[in-house]
Parts: C-alpha cells; sequence; structure tokens
C-alpha cells in the first residue's frame, strides 16, 4: 500500500485588518491551501478570516475550513482545550495529505494564536510560517512616527502585565508599545500620567480596517475599557537624532 505523504501547516500572517496589507505570499498560499483554519468567535465570525475573504473566496478550489472556537474567557485551560481539539481536527487533515493554511491576524510569531498550535504540531509535522505586518508596525505607519532612532530603547509590552512591570517599561524605554490595551485602558492611563508619559502617548483601536479609531491626546481617552484590538503607542516627543 502507498503511503500518502503528511500535509504541510503553514502559519500565515494576514495582517492588521487591511486586505491590501496582505502579502503576494500569504494569497498564493491561502489560495492553494486544501484547508483554511482560524480562530471564530460568537457566532462563528473570524477576523483573520474577513481579512482574507477575497483570497479564500476567488480560489480555484474552494477549500475546507476549519474554524476554531475560542471561547471569551480569561480561564486559559478552556482556551488550551479548544487549541487541543483543533490541533486533532488539523492532524486529520495532514495525515490525509492536506495542507492547511492556519490564518492569525497580524503576524503569526507575535501575539499570534498559531503558536499554540505550532507547539502542539510542530514534532510531528513539516511547519513554514509566512510573516505578516503587526499591528506594531501598522501604528507607526498611521501615526507617521518612527519607532526607533539610532540609540533609542524600544519594548513591546502586554497591558495584561503588572502594574509595576508596566510603569518600568516606560520609565525605563524610550519607545514602548502596550499591546491588548483593551480591559487595561484604565489602569494605562493611570500608569502613563504616573510615570509623566501621557503627552509622548497616541491609541490606536482596529488599525488599518473601518472601525480604525486614533486617539493623539490620550487625556481626552475615558478611562473605560477599549477593545481587545487596541494599543498604546508611547514615542518621546524630544528624540536624539545625533
Amino acid at each position: 500500500m502507498t503511503q500518502v505523504a503528511r500535509g504541510t501547516f503553514y502559519g500565515v500572517g494576514v495582517g492588521p485588518g487591511d486586505p491590501e496589507l496582505l502579502t503576494l505570499k500569504a494569497h498564493r498560499l491561502i489560495q492553494s491551501a486544501d484547508v483554511i483554519s482560524y480562530i471564530g468567535v460568537a457566532g462563528g465570525r473570524s477576523q483573520a478570516r474577513d481579512i482574507a475573504a477575497d483570497s479564500i473566496e476567488t480560489a480555484s478550489k474552494p477549500p475546507r475550513e476549519i474554524a476554531v472556537p475560542m471561547p471569551m474567557s480569561k480561564d486559559r485551560s478552556l482556551a488550551n482545550a479548544a487549541y487541543d481539539t483543533a490541533a486533532v481536527e488539523i492532524r486529520e487533515a495532514l495525515e490525509q495529505g492536506l495542507n492547511v493554511a492556519f490564518l492569525c491576524e497580524g503576524d503569526p510569531l507575535f501575539f499570534g494564536s498559531f503558536a499554540y498550535l505550532l507547539d502542539r504540531l510542530q514534532d510531528d509535522y513539516t511547519c513554514e510560517v509566512v510573516p505578516g505586518i503587526s499591528s506594531v508596525n501598522a501604528a507607526a505607519a498611521r501615526l507617521l512616527r518612527p519607532l526607533t532612532l539610532l540609540k533609542e530603547s524600544f519594548a513591546v509590552i502586554s497591558g495584561r502585565h503588572s502594574d509595576a512591570h508596566i510603569r518600568d517599561t516606560l520609565e525605563t524605554h524610550d519607545t514602548v508599545v502596550i499591546m491588548k490595551a483593551g480591559n487595561s485602558r484604565p489602569r494605562i492611563l493611570e500608569l502613563l500620567e504616573a510615570t509623566g508619559r501621557s503627552k509622548d502617548a497616541s491609541y490606536l483601536e482596529y488599525i488599518s480596517r473601518e472601525q480604525e479609531q486614533v486617539v493623539r491626546d490620550v487625556s481626552q481617552l475615558e478611562a473605560t475599557a477599549g477593545p481587545y484590538f487596541s494599543v498604546f503607542v508611547v514615542i518621546r516627543q524630544e528624540r536624539d537624532r545625533t
């Protein structure tokens, strides 16, 4: 009996939201994949799939789709269970010799959900990654502000970090990007004020998408929770260009 060659598992970055920021390689692999997989939320919607919709729907052969329903909970055991279930279904496709492209907002290996599936599958299957444009780069482009120059230091952290960690980062680095700022927005605003960095900060939601919002003066920002896809970009006003 001829053994079927296993398929390849691709992590495909689809960028921050604007479909035109999808790379040519990502478009090609999405169109040629046997199976497309992505994180879904309540109601079956997937932002990653929405971004790549044109590439999927214009493929010469419609791919099979695997949606990974992700519970909206801080309980990591629920998320891990969802990844375990998805990995089983993706394994089945790979064993059948099908190539699977997992779509990931931004870049697959930068706060990307793909990383959790890669951890479960890379020991047994050929895996490849197609880098994508992250929200960090998209935010800098939207603000027309260089993230770093010359000797400036640059840090990326999560709004899920402790107050002490965020404070220390703001006091230590010239440029700080705070990802996943949504639920932490009130305390981040307090920490920006406490460290004297409020005037350095801009706030962005849904970068490059239709519902994009940019607030360059964070003193005008309400101290309430924001959406998951939001970032603070903190860049010193006075920059050493020598």
